[in-house]
């Protein structure tokens, strides 16, 4: 954990695959899908929702959200 109180996140989008991911320091595994979809701009499907893989860059633990784009909702992937 960094000394903003963050942790820091390996976020990539459905589509884009690993080598377009970024690193994002963020308090939470869903404000790291968030941050990365407001910055960076991933592939969005027809529904209007971009797919996101976050993973804990210090864990590996790997977490998946579905952001729909109309309403700013993040919901993990079913």
């Amino acid at each position: 954990m960094s000394g903003t109180g963050h942790n820091r996140f390996f976020v990539y989008a459905e589509g884009a695959g690993r080598a377009h991911g970024h690193v994002i320091e963020a308090p939470s595994f869903e404000a790291a899908a968030v941050g990365y979809a407001e910055l960076f701009f991933p592939p969005v499907n027809a529904g209007n929702e971009v797919r996101l893989f976050v993973a804990d860059t210090e864990g590996g633990r790997e977490h998946c959200f579905v952001i729909d784009l109309e309403d700013g909702q993040a919901e993990t992937c079913g």
